[in-house]
């Protein structure tokens, strides 16, 4: 224990360590604390003046050095070799008196195709690809030409008139607006009149023939029932009435394909059943 003589004068080391083994390491590196500190304080502050000072100095010195010249682009300027003296430009030929004018090169052309829809069978003309239009210019039939064209002389090309009419010839079995009765229904209503119309013939009730005859017709672009036939039938007169039945169906409302009245293929069962 210390005594009141040395605890006046003891450090705070030797206070913790009274009375305990101060040969162990801690005590030393207690004692040696406070030079680290001191140290590390003094290394800090010599680093932190380095990096203060030297954009400084680099500042000084690179007003103090010389200035590099500015460096010029070399231009270099093409000169064309003096033409040979003996080398004389021979002058235009002039053509003969009474020849005909030169005539312009011709262009390329290919022949500008109508579209019109029609099942692959019956397309016999190929439309012509993007890379050959690139090229050329669109006429009335497909040739070869000796020159380029004058961009002054190309001008739009106008579909040819009769685009619309080969669309409204075509048949069709399914649109985006069928054709309809005046009271509308759809196909049900159709074949519901056909029913209503038709009378049971005495010689098919005679002979005890039924059952069903599938019959096919058109309703053309203005909503007249044309080219009746039977696709299925009975006999024993029940194919004639149903084409009978057929043709006295009011006038149709046409049907519709992008706006246009079309043509319109139905087959419709009708069915004979004796009561």
């Amino acid at each position: 224990m210390m005594t009141n003589a040395r605890l006046a004068t003891a450090s705070l080391d030797d206070i913790v360590f009274d009375g305990r083994n101060q040969g162990y390491g801690a005590y030393q590196l207690r004692g040696l604390y406070q030079r680290h500190v001191t140290r590390a304080l003094a290394i800090a502050t010599v680093l932190l003046a380095l990096l203060l000072v030297f954009p400084l100095v680099a500042q000084l010195l690179r007003g103090r050095l010389p200035a590099a010249p500015p460096k010029h682009a070399e231009v270099v300027t093409l000169i064309a070799p003096p033409l040979d003296p003996k080398t004389i430009t021979p002058p235009p030929v002039a053509p003969p008196p009474g020849a005909p004018p030169a005539q312009p090169p011709r262009v390329a052309t290919v022949r500008f195709t109508p579209p019109v829809v029609a099942p692959d069978p019956q397309v016999t003309e190929e439309v012509p690809e993007q890379a050959a239009l690139a090229e050329a210019r669109v006429g009335a039939v497909t040739a070869a030409g000796t020159g380029q064209p004058d961009p002054g002389e190309l001008a739009a090309v106008e579909p040819p008139a009769a685009v619309g009419e080969a669309v409204d010839s075509h048949l069709y079995v399914a649109v985006e607006q069928m054709p309809e009765l005046p009271g509308g229904g759809g196909q049900a209503a159709i074949v519901a009149a056909i029913q209503r119309a038709v009378k049971y013939p005495s010689r098919a009730i005679a002979a005890g023939v039924e059952g069903k005859i599938y019959a096919s017709f058109t309703v053309n672009n203005k909503g007249e029932v044309v080219d009746l036939k039977i696709v299925r039938g009975l006999g024993a007169g029940l194919d004639e009435e149903t084409l009978r039945a057929i043709k006295s169906l009011p006038r149709f409302i046409p049907g519709k394909q992008n706006g246009r009245e079309v043509n319109v293929s139905f087959t419709v069962p009708v069915t004979y059943k004796i009561q």
